[in-house]
């Protein structure tokens, strides 16, 4: 009882971590959009306008990490008796589809441009001075992002600071085409926003990927690794049937576990408690261990 207690106390206070870093990173994103978005209004460059909307679709991600946290940090219920961690999950496909729809927008916007001729950005100092500093301020978030959700092991702040670099990376293209544009090639604002497009996309695709490996119930942790930490626990004699799945923060994992034919149930309920203590002190992200009790007879299932 004191073991589930202390892996719910966990569980919060990783949420509450994981929430203080999205606020954080969402005041960063939205000053970061306001700058790249009203330069480039004031400035005409179609490429500025787009990274400007691509942080704005960052900051609503942050919000939607925000609403995914709240409903994730959920205790268990009867509804819902493995928790809510999966909400975690549904806010990084959220992410996603306003990724596409941040594509479309800036890719639209981009072809209009191009099909009609119309190159309007105009380029100072100035232009470069707005991009190269929110470059700084996204390398930073997403450095300081993707710590983050390594230490918490967190879907949505690891889809969020892959969102962040996107962003980042975006700037470097929007640089560069400001700088063609200076040197005498106007077209290349409207490329660039397609660049932009590019981007953005291959940014969804990787949030699905990962939001869709928790959601189809992927092994969370390397069944021989498993083995081995149960193995080490005197009176196992073999380790078999070892499953694992859940969120990367939140990992749920049940296993086989053979025992001296004659041992009793009391020591055999004993050796059970060792097996999922040593499991959840080797893999801190397991918060619950399930393990079934066999003799080692001979049989096999």
């Amino acid at each position: 009882m004191a073991r589930s207690l202390a892996a719910k106390d966990a569980v919060s206070a990783r949420m509450r971590s994981i929430r203080r870093v999205l606020w954080a990173i969402l005041f960063l994103n939205l000053a970061v959009a306001a700058a790249k978005y009203f330069y480039g209004l004031a400035s005409g460059s179609a490429s500025m306008q787009a990274d400007g909307i691509h942080s704005v679709f960052d900051s609503a991600g942050n919000v939607v990490g925000l609403v995914g946290i709240a409903l994730a940090a959920r205790p268990a219920d009867e509804g819902h008796p493995y928790g809510h961690a999966k909400f975690e999950t549904y806010a990084s496909l959220v992410i996603g589809v306003l990724l596409l729809l941040a594509a479309f927008e800036v890719g639209s916007g981009a072809v209009g441009r191009l099909a009609t001729g119309t190159f309007t950005a105009s380029v100072t100092p100035a232009s470069f001075v707005v991009m190269v500093g929110t470059l700084c301020v996204n390398v930073g978030v997403t450095l300081y992002e993707r710590r983050a959700a390594k230490r918490l092991r967190s879907e949505i702040l690891a889809a969020d600071a892959s969102h962040t670099l996107s962003d980042a990376l975006v700037s470097v293209g929007v640089i560069v085409g400001l700088a063609l544009v200076s040197l005498g090639f106007p077209a290349a604002d409207p490329v660039m926003a397609l660049v932009v497009t590019a981007a953005i996309l291959v940014t969804a695709f990787d949030v699905f990927k990962h939001a869709l490996a928790t959601l189809s119930d992927k092994a969370r942790i390397p069944e021989e690794d498993l083995r081995a930490t149960a193995l080490e626990v005197e009176g196992v004699r073999d380790v078999h049937r070892i499953r694992t799945r859940g969120t990367e923060g939140e990992v749920y994992a049940d296993l086989h576990v053979l025992v001296a034919p004659e041992m009793t149930v009391g020591k055999a309920h004993r050796l059970a408690d060792a097996v999922e203590a040593a499991v959840q002190r080797r893999f801190p992200n397991v918060i619950e261990v399930l393990v079934h009790i066999e003799p080692d007879d001979g049989h096999t299932e």
